[in-house]
């Protein structure tokens, strides 16, 4: 499994997509820093960037990959391999490949022009965010035996965790407005690693000021030790949960 892990890594790592996708990266990130006089203006508009593209270039691409692999997948059945690890190879080869590339393009601008606690917290969320979408990538495609089926379904899902979702908690805010709701708008925010992730940096940001009540709230949970084990274990069950159900399910799907 390890050795099938290096060649799938080193084989993507080479691949032309993981390249510019790096490249965007950081000649995004340099370009906000050295624009910005204040680099807390530079992050916020970094933040922006990292939760939209950051799932979005993860979901299409290991989408995209597993179905271009698949004739690959089925020559690693034929051999003495479980299919268990068959799949865990392929998600930790594409998984490692796109935190990479994060890391490089994002990762290193934010260390060298704002190395403090928000640069740390937004390379972290931008890593997770990375590997959560990657295993709901792996499950949607597991699921959708047709490529179209499946790039279509995985577009569909970034859309409702990156746009569908804020829609709807606003609604819910809005019709329930007259009750407290700072606590149920917590839950709510585990059920999507995006929002969890933006809430999770903005606070770090020192913009929960803006937010009235319902930030100092988010301010006195986030900012502690528990704050940070949550939004760790929230994005962890988001990882784990995911990639899963994409290994059952093809343990028993027919190739």
């Amino acid at each position: 499994m390890l050795k099938l892990s290096k060649y799938i890594l080193y084989d993507i790592l080479r691949n032309k997509v993981v390249l510019a996708y790096t490249i965007f990266l950081f000649v995004i990130s340099m370009s906000l820093f050295r624009m910005e006089e204040n680099s807390g203006k530079a992050m916020l508009s970094l933040l922006n960037i990292i939760l939209i593209v950051v799932p979005l270039i993860s979901m299409i691409f290991s989408t995209i990959h597993y179905y271009n692999s698949y004739e690959f997948i089925e020559l690693m059945l034929s051999q003495p391999m479980s299919r268990t690890k068959i799949l865990l190879s392929e998600y930790s080869g594409i998984a490692l490949s796109l935190v990479t590339a994060f890391l490089i393009g994002v990762g290193v601008p934010v260390l060298v022009f704002s190395l403090n606690a928000t640069g740390l917290a937004m390379i972290f969320t931008g890593c997770a965010l990375t590997i959560v979408f990657t295993s709901i990538a792996f499950w949607s495609s597991v699921k959708a035996r047709d490529k179209a089926r499946g790039v279509g379904f995985a577009l569909l899902l970034w859309f409702y965790f990156s746009l569908i979702y804020d829609g709807l908690i606003l609604l819910i805010l809005f019709s329930f407005s007259d009750y407290p709701l700072e606590k149920l708008t917590l839950i709510l925010s585990a059920l999507n690693p995006v929002d969890l992730g933006r809430i999770f940096i903005m606070l770090k940001m020192d913009v929960s000021a803006l937010m009235g009540y319902t930030g100092a709230l988010y301010k006195d949970f986030f900012g502690s030790m528990t704050g940070m084990l949550f939004t760790t274990g929230i994005m962890l069950l988001w990882a784990i949960l995911p990639l899963y159900g994409a290994i059952r399910t093809f343990r028993k799907k027919d190739l």
